[in-house]
């Protein structure tokens, strides 16, 4: 499955309260996401909350769109990643 980077921008903010609400509001995201065989992976806040940068797997960019439909999330870019890290450089 492909792996997606998927840039989002939430002018006012994006407030998740540690709370029972928060972690409803998270489960409704993944149950959206799961209608269109997309899956979020995890994601990475900036420090003023404004500006996210999601990792999802699915089919398809447009797959991700019809998620973030059902979901109501914004979506600026969607860029197609794949995994790059120091630990795949080993010596024999």
């Amino acid at each position: 499955m492909p792996r997606y980077l998927v840039e989002r921008t939430f002018p006012d903010g994006l407030e998740i309260p540690q709370t029972a609400e928060g972690a409803t509001a998270c489960l409704n995201v993944v149950d959206g996401n799961a209608q269109h065989g997309v899956t979020w992976v995890h994601s990475y806040v900036s420090p003023d909350r404004v500006r996210t940068f999601c990792i999802y797997d699915g089919p398809s960019p447009e797959a991700i769109r019809s998620a973030a439909g059902t979901t109501g999330l914004p979506i600026d870019t969607i860029t197609e990643v794949s995994v790059l890290d120091p630990y795949f450089y080993r010596a024999s």
